[in-house]
């Protein structure tokens, strides 16, 4: 009898103590976890010279939801050649861009993005024989580049990301062109 007193006794006890556990707060605040940057980096040098530098910086909401900000500068050459070896005309133009995005992930590492940007587009194109040179004059070019990808995850916080975007607002002058292309970018998170 005692040994069941004593059982019932420490039961309500541990009841007791267990009924007074504060439920686990959620943060509501900023979590600096949940940060990530990225971007895309391209570099190639030939006739047809490329650099490419567009960084992000993004937040991850919840399991849905991410969006961020970043900027983007490009440079390009392009060289056409006679066949006998010279140079008959080059073209070059440089874009620098801000841009925000938005991230909605029906599946873990599957996302849909939009992502609105403003880019400031110059270039000029060249001619050989005869000399002759036009110039683009600079333009702020808008676009709105829609698209899904996937993230795969590569240890820790990173993530490799592979994506298909189209500028749906096809402006003359977008750096986009007029067809869908393949982005290659990395997450990493802080």
């Amino acid at each position: 009898m005692k040994r069941m007193l004593l059982v019932l006794l420490v039961s309500c006890t541990s009841l007791a103590a267990f009924s007074q556990d504060e439920p686990p707060v959620e943060n509501k605040g900023f979590d600096r976890s949940k940060l990530f940057g990225g971007g895309n980096f391209a570099l190639s040098f030939g006739n047809n010279t490329i650099v490419n530098i567009s960084p992000q910086l993004g937040y991850r909401f919840n399991r849905f939801f991410a969006a961020g900000v970043g900027v983007n500068a490009l440079y390009s050459s392009f060289r056409s050649i006679y066949a006998t070896g010279g140079t008959a005309s080059r073209t070059s133009y440089g874009v620098v861009g801000a841009n925000v995005f938005g991230r909605v992930y029906p599946i873990e590492f599957v996302f849909l993005q939009a992502q609105p940007e403003a880019n400031y587009v110059w270039g000029k194109q060249k001619y050989y024989n005869p000399e002759q040179e036009y110039r683009l004059n600079g333009k702020i070019v808008p676009s709105l580049l829609l698209g899904a990808g996937g993230a795969i995850p590569m240890g820790g916080t990173g993530a490799f990301i592979v994506m298909a975007q189209y500028d749906v607002l096809q402006n003359e002058r977008t750096p986009y062109g007029s067809k869908i292309f393949i982005n290659f970018g990395y997450n990493f998170g802080f």
